[in-house]
């Protein structure tokens, strides 16, 4: 604003003394003619020194004219190179503009330095009111000098240079913190981040500096033009926004000074923590291909272990559970290198292991227990893969082959047998057992140890009129003879089984047994058959009972029957009551 009223009264100026100026000039022009006229018509008359005077004169007005057209010409040029220097400072100042976030740091650096000045002014004022304030106009100012001291101090902390050089907040630099060590590989990507975000910060900073840069190249390019105005005007009208362009200049390339040497600093300290967090990432890269390497070494090994076991066990049973142990062993090794390539003293792992333990124990009990199963199911040996068992889960029973036994659960392949047929109607599904029902469920094992076989049988009731003793007799030969490859195969694993239990009973005959009942006499036969297939023989079984009973005419079989008895004699109807029933 101030710069355009400079303008107008620079230009209003120029115009008043260009039209005083021609004004004279005219007057003289005519003056002169008229005294050459005087002279020509007097010319006759005159003397020669009165000639040689009027000459002299003439040339007088001659060197006058020039003299005055040659000043004229040098204030009109004058003018233009004015014109011209102000076009480029607005050109200068449209470019300066640009650079909002240094002007913008700049003004409300000055602000505060006005706003502190008048908040000297209202101290002053106030420490003088305090002291000689006597009427009410007087309290009445103090009270409002109060209140906007309190408001002016509370504002002065937002804006900038409060108590402090100017820029302050733009030419400190990002803080770049302590650096942690990279311990473990998932350091290494916090390494990356960090350095990362150190280049940003880095960048950042380095382009405040050099649009800093670019602004104090252009505040000095309009300096020395305003020197330049200040020199073709000597008015002094470009006085005082020289001077101030002059500060800010001068406070602008202070913090360009200030920039070049942090950056520096800033730049070299950056180069220091860049070279800690690499050396850190390339150290915890050639432990990763060591630690890498010693468990690729540990696999092939353990690999080369399950090849040769699977070449020289046969027995299923036995290669399911070398196989396991294998793998278990194998991820154990590897877990035991873990830890201890990362856990520089041995008391740390002790310490890690006896919290987790307690976390475990307290947290997921359900979890700690099906490991605990799982150590008393493995190492107890009281059931295996491939074992047939039946398991009680909320009032259902479930029975199947054992396919595996995991650290946390048991897994079952559910079988068509007569639970299957009797209660559940479904078969074929795969049942989930957590390890911690061996203490909590009944689990019964069909084929514990080297049993292989399970007593089962049949039931048939036959009249009372029948030949029970025949009918037992049948009922005992045709036991013994579908059933008698299961009695010698379990005769021969009871024996080897009386070395690690204490055997009663080991009587292995089919048994028949004959019971009263209200409806006939039951005949139960008992026989072992294979745990895998009980329903196959007792069909068999059943069957030929069946036919052999139907061949003998002194045996019948006896089912519920009922015996409808049907009176085809007619009577009349009885009257009763006068109507006929």
């Amino acid at each position: 604003m101030r710069y355009l009223l400079f303008r107008v009264v620079f230009l209003f100026s120029f115009f008043y003394v260009s039209s005083a100026i021609a004004s004279k000039e005219e007057v003289v022009v005519e003056q002169n003619s008229t005294k050459a006229i005087v002279i020509s018509e007097t010319n006759s008359t005159l003397s020669a020194e009165e000639l040689l005077r009027i000459e002299q004169e003439k040339a007088e007005t001659l060197r006058v004219k020039k003299e005055r057209e040659e000043a004229q010409r040098r204030e009109q040029e004058r003018l233009r190179e004015i014109r011209i220097r102000e076009q480029k400072l607005q050109e200068l100042e449209k470019k300066i503009a640009n650079e909002s976030t240094w002007n913008k740091s700049y003004a409300s650096y000055l602000t505060s330095l006005e706003v502190r000045t008048n908040l000297d002014k209202i101290k002053q004022r106030i420490k003088y009111l305090r002291e000689h304030a006597k009427s009410i106009s007087d309290r009445d100012e103090l009270n409002a000098l109060i209140s906007k001291e309190s408001i002016l101090t509370s504002q002065i902390g937002k804006l900038k240079g409060d108590g402090g050089a100017p820029f302050s907040d733009l030419i400190t630099p990002p803080t770049i913190g302590e650096v942690e060590k990279i311990t473990n590989p998932f350091d290494i990507f916090t390494g990356f981040s960090k350095i990362k975000v150190l280049n940003t910060n880095f960048e950042e900073y380095k382009h405040k500096r050099d649009s800093l840069m670019n602004l104090v190249i252009l505040l000095r390019k309009e300096n020395a033009i305003y020197e330049e105005l200040a020199k073709l005007d000597r008015s002094g009208k470009y006085d005082a926004i020289k001077n101030y362009k002059k500060v800010q200049l001068d406070r602008l390339e202070k913090a360009l000074d200030t920039m070049n040497v942090t950056l520096e600093v800033y730049q070299k300290r950056l180069e220091i923590v860049e070279t800690e967090i690499n050396e850190g990432i390339e150290k915890q890269i050639y432990r990763l291909i060591k630690i890498g390497s010693a468990i690729l070494i540990v696999f092939f090994i353990f690999f080369l272990l399950k090849l040769v076991v699977k070449r020289y066990i046969t027995d299923n049973e036995r290669f399911y559970m070398a196989n396991k142990i294998i793998t278990f062993t194998n991820f154990t090794i590897i877990i035991l290198i873990l830890f201890f390539s990362y856990i520089e003293n041995a008391g740390y792992l002790i310490t890690i292991l006896g919290f987790a333990s307690a976390g475990i124990a307290i947290a997921m009990k359900d979890w700690f227990m099906s490991i605990l199963g799982w150590l008393v199911i493995v190492f107890g040996g009281s059931i295996h893969v491939g074992d047939r068992i039946r398991v009680d889960m909320d009032g259902i029973k479930y029975v199947g082959d054992v396919m595996d036994i995991s650290l946390l659960r048991m897994t079952i392949l559910e079988d068509i047998t007569l639970t299957s047929i009797m209660h559940n109607r479904r078969a074929g599904r795969i049942i989930f057992v957590p390890n911690n029902y061996v203490f909590t469920r009944m689990i019964a094992n069909y084929t514990h140890n080297s049993l292989k076989t399970v007593w089962d049988g049949v039931k048939i009731t036959i009249t009372f009129d029948s030949n029970h003793k025949k009918a037992m007799h049948l009922v005992k030969e045709i036991t013994k003879k579908f059933s008698k490859g299961y009695t010698d195969i379990t005769r021969k694993q009871l024996n080897k089984l009386r070395q690690h239990y204490s055997l009663k009973n080991t009587n292995v005959e089919p048994r028949i047994f004959s019971f009263i009942e209200p409806h006939g006499i039951d005949i139960e036969a008992w026989y072992l058959t294979n745990a895998y297939a009980t329903l196959t023989l007792r069909s068999v079984i059943s069957l030929e009972i069946i036919d052999a009973f139907k061949a003998e005419d002194d045996i019948t079989i006896a089912y519920p029957t009922q015996q409808l008895h049907v009176n085809m004699k007619s009577q009349k109807p009885i009257e009763h009551n006068n109507e006929m029933v």
